[in-house]
């Protein structure tokens, strides 16, 4: 049977370059598919190269001779809060789209649009306490240190939460007083058009921001754009490199949010029953298409069949199916790529010889749709590709550790190191253990993604932080000035 009656979400013909909305320099649209129903549920202008180059004129404009570079800090996060207002008269549409075009459940999509709400008052709060300006000491002289926007930004976005990775990049793009182009993946298109409907009612000056959904060709050419200053990029690692090797040409500025393997740790003091849920759902939640996943639980060797038990029973019990219920704790994965990648991956993860304790096949119950079963692998080696390589789907790893320092080097053995948990009643344990984690964000008995602080990841999990004052000072340079 089908998972939901047949729904569609706003279509448009138009694109959002520099503050207006203009035909598109071609005539072709995206074809917006529900993942749950297969059917086609929108049409969205796509941009095309022409349609980068107008927008970035239009923001190297506004930051050459505009005035937004200029206004004062107050005006600016008054600006920022305008826009979190009119995010916030729109949180009902933009959370239907995000559901009826990338199949996230209604809840998920609420609470990703409250964190945008989030982004857009914690950067409006750290411009209004920043010191732009600052006395330096000099034996010689005097001598002050200015922070200064960097200019044009270009954004590119995947369509995991279209609002939200606009809002975590351009809240402390524009906080800064940089001006920007904001380029979505053409999966979730309506969600980010709605996002620049959000901009044309907060009233910004002309050429501050640019929307155009669009594939890798027009990203790539947003990348090589000479009057970019600076890529805000968040993806996939392979991406990232070929990004930031772009960048390297022209000495661009970059920051990445990439991928991730994260693990949680479980220390032999805590009881299943307490942090299974919570543990699970960390790992499962928008069908594991979240980049700072735990996708890896280390369990102690000996507790090893417990777990595998206790999670494969809750497993059986999360509700699979339509996403705009509010029942439904799991949706279909965003696209049919997606979800052929994730059962290649259970065939490898049976070839590499890990046991499939529940899940690992479509549901039978649901026979249009993109949908998933929660899957557990047990038995699972470090080495192995599933252990290593990011799934993005409903996919955990349960890994057996002997002890400590094992645990530690299991967790750290990875090419990511962007989340991690340590779930344990012995506080000090669990404070020693994420010390020792390299890894951007840490949580003791407990999990999720914080916005509003710094985010971001060690190794290939990406370049610079995201959120907080270290959000907004990745989109600033540093200017010494001296006199005698």
């Amino acid at each position: 049977m089908a998972a939901t009656t047949e729904e569609t979400v706003r279509s448009f013909d138009r694109l959002f370059v520099g503050g207006r909305w203009v035909a598109p320099s071609s005539d072709r649209a995206i074809e917006v598919i529900s993942p749950a129903t297969e059917n086609v549920i929108a049409h969205v202008a796509e941009a095309r190269e022409a349609d980068v180059d107008a927008a970035v004129s239009a923001a190297r404009t506004a930051f050459d001779e505009g005035p937004w570079p200029h206004l004062e800090p107050g005006r600016r996060a008054a600006a920022l809060r305008r826009i979190k207002a009119e995010i916030a008269r729109r949180i009902r549409e933009m959370s239907r789209s995000f559901t009826l075009e990338i199949g996230a459940p209604i809840a998920v999509s609420e609470a990703f649009h409250q964190g945008a709400l989030a982004m857009w008052e914690g950067a409006a709060q750290v411009l209004e306490r920043y010191d732009f300006e600052e006395e330096r000491p000099s034996d010689t002289g005097t001598a002050r240190l200015r922070h200064e926007p960097i200019g044009v930004v270009g954004t590119i976005t995947p369509w995991n939460a279209p609002v939200g990775n606009g809002s975590i990049k351009l809240a402390p793009a524009l906080a800064a007083g940089c001006t920007a182009v904001l380029k979505p993946a053409p999966e979730g298109p309506s969600s980010a058009m709605l996002l620049a409907e959000a901009f044309e009612a907060a009233d910004l000056p002309e050429g501050v921001v640019s929307v155009l959904p669009a594939g890798r060709e027009v990203g790539e050419h947003l990348v090589r754009h000479p009057d970019v200053d600076k890529v805000a990029f968040t993806g996939s690692t392979a991406a990232g490199k070929r990004i930031m090797s772009l960048c390297g040409e022209r000495i661009a500025r970059v920051t990445l949010e990439l991928g991730g393997k994260s693990a949680g740790i479980i220390a032999d003091d805590i009881p299943a029953d307490e942090i299974v849920p919570d543990l699970v759902m960390a790992g499962l939640g928008h069908s594991g298409q979240v980049c700072a996943a735990l996708t890896r639980i280390l369990v102690p060797r000996h507790r090893h069949e417990e777990f595998a038990t206790k999670i494969a029973e809750f497993m059986s019990g999360i509700v699979v199916g339509d996403p705009t219920s509010r029942d439904t704790q799991l949706g279909p994965l965003a696209m049919e790529r997606q979800r052929q990648r994730v059962e290649n991956y259970v065939r490898i993860g049976i070839a590499e010889g890990a046991s499939l304790v529940t899940g690992g096949q479509r549901p039978a119950a649901l026979d249009r749709g993109w949908f998933f079963e929660p899957t557990l692998f047990a038995d699972v080696n470090n080495s192995m590709r599933i252990a290593r390589e990011e799934i993005f789907g409903p996919v955990l790893c349960l890994i057996p550790f002997d002890d400590e320092d094992h645990a530690v080097s299991i967790a750290n053995d990875s090419p990511y190191g962007l989340s991690g948990a340590v779930y344990a009643r012995d506080i000090g344990l669990a404070e020693r253990i994420a010390s020792r984690l390299r890894t951007g964000q840490m949580w003791i008995n407990g999990w999720g993604m914080c916005v509003t602080e710094p985010f971001g990841g060690f190794k290939q999990s990406g370049l610079g932080r995201e959120g907080g004052v270290e959000g907004m000072s990745a989109y600033l340079e540093s200017k010494y000035i001296w006199r005698a």
